[in-house]
């Protein structure tokens, strides 16, 4: 196993919402563009999500994967994972050290 050399941390902070998943959006396509190996998206300071920040992290996943991206999620709250879980895709996006 070789080690990735280009590897960015986001921490996303506050909501995933109409207001707050854009912007999130924006810095995940930006980290993508600087090519990097790998991303990892933090979820610990995220304070409420809903169907834009649901969406938010799929276009995410999706394009780390067209690009070849090795993308991790690392959970947040448990009051978001239980809306990931709700809308059923807790095992369609590539959580870290989640159940």
């Amino acid at each position: 196993m070789t080690a990735l050399e280009h590897v960015e941390h986001l921490a996303l902070q506050g909501d995933l919402d109409p207001v707050g998943a854009p912007a999130a959006d924006r810095e995940v396509t930006a980290a993508l563009s600087r090519g990097v190996e790998a991303l990892v998206l933090h979820l610990d300071d995220v304070g409420f999500v809903d169907s834009s920040g649901l969406r938010m992290l799929l276009d995410a996943t999706l394009a780390a994967e067209r690009r070849g991206v090795d993308l991790r999620i690392l959970p947040g709250p448990p009051h978001v994972m239980a809306v990931v879980e709700a809308a059923g895709l807790s095992g369609r996006l590539p959580f870290v050290g989640y159940p």
